[in-house]
């Protein structure tokens, strides 16, 4: 590890918290240099929907690159691109009966809500844009004032100019509507809360500790948008391509998004960010908003093949029965260990389990040690964030589960060891 603490910056994170160093990878296990094994509950923050190198987009890519296909295009039109945005139309939003014009935007994230936030002010005119408490959208500039987590934030460098906050769903208690109290803000000119060209939210805050919006709240967020003439964008890069369940996670509530951005495992494991919109909302001049790196061709590849799991239903299917495997199992494990109050919420296959201020991180680098790998989320980094590749076979996923149980088993003898001067 010496070369990454002597030549890399200071502001790595995840090498922290999983201190070796990886050789290999398939479906939902990592494997260190030393051969190691790892059941991988993180899948690359959501990157990894499909697992890591899967058959089918490995071998994919494998013969695009034989063929010496184009790699880097910029926007050119390729036969990778034709070929993905042709999957896309069929398999994804033609049975959804969505109509969306696609814009490739930089690689990540980020890049996506960058790109949605500047054509929802030039659309609209207008300046302000709503965003909720506990959101995560990205870390640049426009994105990073979209963002509520105030580690990420600095007013030496970051500016919160023309973003307002407002309570996400649940946020004040189960019961205050919090719709109305946007509504309220929006409708009183004396408020202080500008007229918002857009919207932003996340469906299921996965960085906020995997808060889950319930489908009145969407459907009301829909119309005081529709009500106010406001632009609704839902972020989809961590909790879309099927972590619900279904291939956006919008879908549950019935809504039609204005805008919506998909990154992360869009790209089957490899970088590539889009912003869908509706298409009388494609109001740029040609060069208009560019960058050197939104046409990634091997992207495009291994998405096409990665979207090949939606063509019937039998991934929508799986994720269903592992999510009630998830969810079960959890609240079993909430009930065994009362001593650390821990609260189990989720959906699909996303799911937390909360427990008290730092037990999370300590959860995490005991499973470490047992051979798993899983991230904390939360303002506090109090919520033990299960992220599994939706393809996880199912002994990997009890076994995973079982080191959970197994370190807080650990942490509890730790716990009463303590307390009893032992």
């Amino acid at each position: 590890m010496r070369i990454f603490e002597e030549m890399e910056s200071e502001v790595r994170g995840y090498v922290r918290s999983f201190p070796t160093v990886f050789d290999v990878a398939q479906g939902s296990e990592l494997f260190d240099e030393s051969g190691t094994r790892y059941i991988d509950f993180f899948a690359g923050a959501g990157v990894l929907n499909y697992g890591h190198n899967h058959p089918m987009i490995t071998e994919a890519l494998i013969e695009y690159l034989k063929h010496n296909g184009i790699v880097h295009g910029l926007d050119k039109a390729t036969i990778a691109k034709r070929a993905f945005l042709q999957k896309f139309r069929d398999t994804i939003l033609a049975p959804r009966n969505l109509q969306y014009k696609v814009q490739f935007t930089g690689p990540t994230g980020t890049n996506a809500v960058e790109t949605a936030l500047k054509l929802a002010r030039m659309v609209k005119q207008r300046s302000n844009i709503i965003a909720f408490t506990n959101g995560y959208h990205g870390l640049t500039m426009g994105a990073l004032a979209a963002t509520g987590n105030y580690f990420y934030k600095d007013e030496s460098y970051g500016s919160r100019a023309n973003t307002a906050f407002m309570p996400f769903d649940g946020f004040l208690g189960q019961d205050v509507d919090t719709i109305d109290y946007l509504r309220k803000f929006l409708s009183d000119g004396s408020s202080g809360i500008d007229l918002p060209a857009a919207i932003i939210v996340e469906t299921v805050q996965g960085e906020g500790g995997v808060n889950v919006a319930s489908i009145e709240w969407l459907k009301g967020l829909q119309d005081v948008c529709r009500e106010f003439d406001i632009l609704l964008i839902i972020d989809d890069i961590q909790v879309g391509n099927g972590r619900t369940g279904t291939f956006f996670s919008f879908e549950r509530a019935g809504i039609h998004p204005d805008m919506v951005t998909l990154s992360k495992s869009i790209g089957g494991g490899l970088p590539m960010a889009l912003l869908l919109m509706r298409p009388e909302l494609d109001q740029w001049q040609p060069g208009e908003h560019t960058g050197t790196f939104r046409g990634n061709n091997l992207a495009f590849v291994a998405a096409t093949e990665a979207l090949s799991f939606w063509d019937n239903d039998d991934l929508a299917n799986a994720v269903e029965y592992k999510s009630d495997i998830l969810k079960t199992e959890l609240e079993k494990i909430a009930a065994d260990f009362p001593e650390f109050e821990p609260k189990v919420r989720g959906l699909g296959m996303i799911y937390a389990l909360e427990l008290p201020s730092g037990v999370a991180n300590e959860v995490s680098a005991e499973a470490f040690e047992r051979g798993l790998v899983i991230e904390t989320a939360g303002a506090d980094d109090q919520v033990l964030k299960f992220l599994p590749s939706l393809l996880i076979d199912e002994n990997l996923l009890h076994e995973g589960i079982g080191i959970i149980r197994d370190s807080l088993k650990v942490l509890s003898e730790r716990r009463n060891k303590m307390m009893t001067g032992q």
